[in-house]
C-alpha cells in the first residue's frame, strides 16, 4: 500500500530509475531466477477460501483507514446487514463492496470493507481467482499481504491501483534491517528491452529500492503491461487469476486473463514451472526474502481517495475533486470485489 510520500514516486518517468549489475552478476541472477521458477514441485492445497465458509476465516477491520481514506470500515455484522459483504448462492462467489446508495457529504466517509485472513503465512503459492475488482474515480482497491510490526516483516502488493489506472502494479515493501532491492539488467539494456528474454519478468520497472523508508516508500515495483490486469479492463475480460510464488530464492507474480488461465490452475494442481514468464520477479540474490518477509496475513480492502488516490486524482482524467466524488454514490456502483476463491498451496 502506498503512503503519502509515494505520490511523488508515481510521477517519476521510467527513465529516471537507475541501477545496474555487472554482466557476470546479472548472469548469475538469470540462472538463479530460472532455477527458482522452473524447478518441478508438487503443490498441495493448504487453505482454500470459498463460498459460505469464506467469512469464518477472515477478520473484519474496523479502525481508521491507515492510508487516510474517506471510508468507514464495517464490522462483519454491519457489513453483512448492509449488503456490503455476502456470498452469492448462485455461484459461490464472495462479494466485498463499497456503499453505492447512501447519501454522503463531499469529503465525508463512505462505508466499505477491509478483511484480513486469520492465518498467517511465510512462503507458499497463493492464487486469487476473481471475476470483478472495484473500479471508479477515487477508488483504491488492493489485495496484499503484510506481517507483524509493519514494515519490519514486509508487505507484498499483489493487486493495487487507483482511479482509472489501466494496469496492475506489483510491489514489495521491506523493512530496513536486511538488504532488499530489485535486480535490474545491465546498464546497456534500455527500458525498452526489459521485456526481452534477457530478463525474467515481462513487466516494466517502476522502482528498485524495496525499503519502506526510502524511495518515498514506493517500494520495488513492477507494472503490468496488460490492460486486462486491472480495473475496467480486468472486469471486461471477466476477471482472471493473480498468482504469487513466494520462495526464499525469490518471489514471482503472474496475471492470467480469464481466457488464458493455465489448465493446471483450474484443475487445482498448479505447476508454475509450466507457466509463462512472470510479470514480476524479485530475486533472493539482491533481497533477503527469508528475513524481510514473514508471518503475513492476506488482506482485501477498498479505500476511497486516501494518500495515493487523492494525490493522483488530478492526473487521472476523473472530473472534479476526489473529495467531491465521495458524495457521488453512483460512481461506486462497480466498486466491488467478486472473489471466486483464494487458494494457498505449499
Amino acid at each position: 500500500m502506498y503512503t503519502l510520500l509515494a505520490i511523488i514516486a508515481t510521477a517519476l518517468p521510467l527513465a529516471s530509475l537507475t541501477g545496474a549489475h555487472q554482466g557476470s552478476s546479472w548472469a548469475r541472477h538469470r540462472k538463479l531466477a530460472r532455477t527458482a521458477t522452473n524447478s518441478t514441485k508438487t503443490y498441495a492445497i493448504q487453505d482454500f477460501y470459498q463460498g459460505e465458509d469464506f467469512f469464518n476465516e477472515w477478520y473484519f477491520f474496523t479502525g481508521a483507514d491507515p492510508t487516510s481514506g474517506n471510508v468507514n470500515y464495517q464490522s462483519q455484522s454491519d457489513a453483512q446487514s448492509k449488503g456490503l459483504a455476502y456470498v452469492n448462492s448462485s455461484d459461490n462467489s464472495t462479494v466485498l463492496r463499497v456503499d453505492s446508495w447512501s447519501s454522503v457529504q463531499s469529503g465525508g466517509n463512505r462505508d466499505s470493507v477491509r478483511i484480513s485472513s486469520m492465518k498467517n503465512y511465510t512462503g507458499g503459492l497463493f492464487i486469487l481467482d476473481a471475476s470483478n475488482m472495484p473500479t471508479g474515480c477515487g477508488t483504491w482497491p488492493s489485495f496484499w499481504s503484510t506481517g507483524p510490526n509493519w514494515p519490519l516483516a514486509g508487505e507484498i502488493d499483489i493487486v493495487e491501483g487507483v482511479n482509472n489506472q489501466a494496469t496492475n502494479q506489483y510491489t514489495l515493501h521491506s523493512g530496513i534491517e536486511t538488504p532488499c532491492t530489485l535486480s535490474t539488467p545491465p546498464a546497456n539494456n534500455t527500458a525498452a528491452s526489459l521485456n526481452s528474454t534477457l530478463v525474467n519478468f515481462t513487466g516494466h520497472l517502476m522502482g528498485t529500492n524495496c525499503y519502506s523508508n526510502q524511495s518515498s516508500d514506493g517500494g520495488c515495483a513492477i507494472g503490468d503491461t496488460d490492460t486486462r490486469s486491472f480495473g475496467n479492463g480486468f472486469n471486461g475480460a471477466q476477471g482472471g487469476v493473480f498468482a504469487l510464488l513466494w520462495e526464499n530464492s525469490g518471489m514471482s507474480m503472474w496475471h492470467f486473463a480469464r481466457s488464458e488461465i493455465p489448465s493446471d490452475i483450474t484443475a487445482r494442481a498448479p505447476q508454475p514451472s509450466n507457466w509463462s514468464t512472470p510479470v514480476g520477479y524479485w530475486s533472493g540474490e539482491t533481497c533477503n526474502i527469508g528475513e524481510s518477509f514473514y508471518e503475513h496475513t492476506l488482506v482485501f480492502d477498498t479505500t476511497i481517495c486516501g494518500n495515493w488516490a487523492s494525490g493522483a486524482y488530478g492526473s487521472s482524467g476523473c472530473p472534479g475533486t476526489c473529495s467531491d466524488m465521495v458524495a457521488n454514490a453512483t460512481n461506486f456502483a462497480d466498486a466491488q470485489w467478486v472473489i471466486n476463491y483464494v487458494a494457498v498451496y505449499n
